[in-house]
Parts: C-alpha cells; sequence; structure tokens
C-alpha cells in the first residue's frame, strides 16, 4: 500500500481533466480541415479520381474563408488576385498572381482573405500514392 493517502490523487486527476477539457474547447478548431468541407461557399470540386482532386475557388471582394488545408497541387489563376495569406502562427503575407499565371503551391494550412477585386483560381491538389503504386509504370 501508497504511504500517499489517496484523497491526493483527486485534485491530479481534476488537473488532467481541466488539461484535456481546454485542450477539446481550444486546441480543436484550430485543426486544420478540408477546405471543401469547412467553407463550401468558396470551394468547390470539379473532378477528383484516385490521383487528384480539382477544386474550382471564387473569393468576391473583401471575403474571408476560415483555416483549412490544401496539400500540394498547382494553381491556375482565372483572374489577377491579391489575397492576404494568415497563417495557424498569427503571421500573414500577402499573395498576388496575375490571370493565366500557373504555380506549384506546396501542402499548406492557412485562412485565405481576399484583399482585391473578384477572385477565381482552380487548384488541382496531388493525392499521395499507395505504396503498391509506387514504381509502377
Amino acid at each position: 500500500m501508497s504511504d500517499v493517502p489517496l484523497l491526493q490523487e483527486v485534485p491530479v486527476r481534476r488537473v488532467n481533466l481541466a488539461a484535456l477539457g481546454f485542450l477539446l474547447l481550444f486546441a480543436a478548431p484550430a485543426v486544420a480541415q478540408d477546405a471543401t468541407e469547412v467553407d463550401s461557399d468558396h470551394y468547390k470540386v470539379e473532378f477528383e479520381n484516385d490521383q487528384v482532386r480539382v477544386l474550382r475557388i471564387t473569393y468576391g471582394p473583401g471575403e474571408k474563408s476560415v483555416m483549412h488545408w490544401h496539400p500540394a497541387g498547382i494553381a491556375v489563376n482565372l483572374t489577377d488576385n491579391t489575397f492576404q495569406m494568415h497563417a495557424p502562427d498569427g503571421t500573414s503575407e500577402e499573395y498576388s498572381a496575375k490571370e493565366g499565371e500557373v504555380g506549384w503551391t506546396e501542402a499548406v494550412t492557412h485562412l485565405p482573405e481576399n484583399v482585391g477585386d473578384a477572385a477565381e483560381v482552380i487548384l488541382i491538389e496531388f493525392k499521395k500514392k499507395k505504396e503498391s503504386e509506387e514504381g509502377c509504370m
């Protein structure tokens, strides 16, 4: 039997439950989610198969999204656009592209805010290959 009285364990359990509650309330919303699930007003699936997903992204002037995630892909800018991209750590940076520009995008978690005119982008997201498919031609 332990020399420590059983009653001293109760406050420790309460602290652990309080910490768990804090994490569930405040950390869970910070977990980035799929853009089409959390912001269907701006993100529409145009095509999807086991290798890629093609999104049509549309924002009106001044519109803002919620924090979400994208895998690596190719962005095709259908309009000139200017966004303030907010990161989970609270930092932000401006991103601009011209109509017709095409570019690579790394996997990213962000909250976009359109600080320009109406914007439209096609984003081709790449899905990871299954291990059984790697090296196959």
